[in-house]
């Protein structure tokens, strides 16, 4: 089975980049903003098995000029194995998150 440790990560860099390209969707920017994770919670909801591909989707439910509220799923053979519900928040240059990744 897939650790849970694993299946937050995807989650969180999923939901992440959505946020990321929305914002700069929704700003008109040239690339996307650098946006870092002001919260997420994850429910582990059936065992995810090792020998199926997993599908991830996330989508935009709130978005400020700055942030964006995201859900998404973690799938596997055709049933959902995780949820998330994340807060992500573009930084600026001087924040400590600024580009650490």
């Amino acid at each position: 089975m897939l650790n849970g440790g694993i299946i937050g990560t995807l989650l969180d860099c999923h939901s992440n980049w959505t946020a990321a390209w929305h914002l700069l969707q929704q700003s008109g920017l040239d690339e996307p903003p650098c946006t870092v994770t002001a919260e997420y919670a994850v429910k582990l909801l059936r065992p995810t098995p090792l020998d199926a591909p997993v599908e991830l989707v996330a989508r935009v439910i709130e978005a400020a000029s700055d942030r964006a509220v995201i859900e998404a799923v973690l799938s596997s053979s055709g049933k959902p194995r995780a949820t998330c519900r994340g807060t992500f928040v573009a930084v600026r240059p001087g924040h400590p998150a600024y580009h650490q990744w």
